[in-house]
C-alpha cells in the first residue's frame, strides 16, 4: 500500500499508543510522531496527499485518545517535502468527521500536533 504516491517507494504504518513521548525523529529520517492535541475528540483518521490523491487512512482501525500518540514510519527516498494532510475524528454518531486539509513540510516534521482543526509541526 502506497500511502504517498510518488512520494515514498514503500510506506508503513507503525502505531505505538501512549502518553509520553517517544524519541523524535524527522520525516526525512523515515518517522514522526503523530500526537492527538485535543481535550476531548478520538483521532481515528490521518490522511496524506501529495497532489495525487488522498491516501489511505494511516490509522485505520485504531484510535488515538486525547492526549496520546502514534509513530508514523516510512522510506522516503525521494519526492516532494510539501504534503498536505487532513485529520478525522470520531463523531457522536461513530462517523468520521473531517477537518480542513492543512499542508506541511513532511521532511522537517518530527512530531504533528492535531487540535480541532488545526495541524502544527515541529
Amino acid at each position: 500500500m502506497t500511502l504517498f504516491k510518488s512520494t515514498l517507494t514503500a510506506t508503513a504504518f507503525a502505531l505505538g499508543l501512549g502518553s509520553a513521548p517517544m524519541l523524535a525523529g524527522t520525516g526525512a529520517e523515515g518517522y514522526f510522531q503523530i500526537y492527538n492535541d485535543t481535550a476531548g475528540n478520538v483521532l481515528i483518521g490521518f490522511y496524506t496527499n501529495d497532489g495525487n490523491g488522498w491516501s489511505p487512512n494511516w490509522i485505520d482501525g485504531a484510535e488515538i485518545m486525547p492526549g496520546q500518540n502514534g509513530q508514523a514510519t516510512f522510506d522516503a527516498e525521494t519526492g516532494a517535502c510539501d504534503q498536505v494532510f487532513q485529520a478525522g475524528w470520531k463523531g457522536a454518531d461513530g462517523s468520521e468527521v473531517f477537518d480542513e486539509p492543512i499542508s506541511i513540510d513532511i521532511c522537517e516534521a518530527s512530531n504533528v500536533y492535531i487540535g480541532d482543526n488545526e495541524i502544527s509541526f515541529d
